[in-house]
């Protein structure tokens, strides 16, 4: 059953305290509030004859009060625990309210996987690869990362320029991987590196290409 009333939530504030506010059910509140307190004001009355309503159907069981739950996470449970040495990531992406059912199958998370280091001016690449496999039992993807320990880079000379520090991923070809809203995204990568994602969205319309 839903109660509707037009008392404005400052008034309610105002008169119950703040513990209306913040959120402590209803129940509780009626036990602390002594019933036998009349407000000489029309908020009071309308607060008395809500009281007097509410406590009838909470002892009937008909009426619980519950606060709001707080959107669920990604279920993460059938992904295998990390091996000694690994940590496990994950990436959810859902969709912004009001996007078409079928944008997400258009989107794709770009999987970025590196270590923060110190670098001079030259190009540097942490060997290594991302495996795609499946959960066992489950057929969920997941990615695993093998190798990023071994540097890699360009040999230039660096005259008078310091050290700075730098985002080092994994080379090769980029990861792309398709948005499932109802799936996370699973990453096991060695303990030293850190996972890190962006979102590829398509442009909207086609464009025709030309003859030549």
């Amino acid at each position: 059953m839903v109660l509707l009333f037009s008392t404005p939530r400052a008034a309610l504030g105002s008169t119950m305290g703040p513990a209306w506010a913040g959120g402590v059910g209803l129940a509780s509140l009626l036990a602390r509030r002594p019933s036998t307190r009349t407000v000489g004001t029309p908020t009071g009355r309308t607060l008395s004859a809500l009281a007097c309503l509410a406590s009838g159907l909470l002892a009937s069981g008909a009426l619980a009060w519950a606060p709001a739950a707080a959107a669920p996470g990604p279920d993460l449970r059938p992904y295998p625990p990390a091996a000694p040495g690994e940590r496990r990531w994950f990436i959810s992406v859902g969709s912004p309210p009001g996007t078409p059912s079928n944008a997400s199958a258009d989107q794709r998370v770009e999987l970025i996987i590196g270590r923060s280091m110190l670098v001079d001016c030259n190009r540097h690449l942490l060997q290594g690869s991302l495996v795609e496999e499946a959960v066992p039992g489950w057929g969920f993807p997941l990615f695993r990362v093998t190798g990023g320990r071994q540097l890699v880079s360009t040999r230039m000379a660096c005259p008078g320029q310091a050290p700075r520090r730098q985002f080092v991923v994994l080379g090769g070809k980029a990861t792309l991987v398709p948005v499932n809203p109802r799936l996370p995204i699973v990453v096991v990568a060695p303990q030293d590196l850190e996972v890190r994602w962006r979102l590829w969205r398509p442009e909207p319309g086609e464009q025709p290409a030309r003859l030549f």
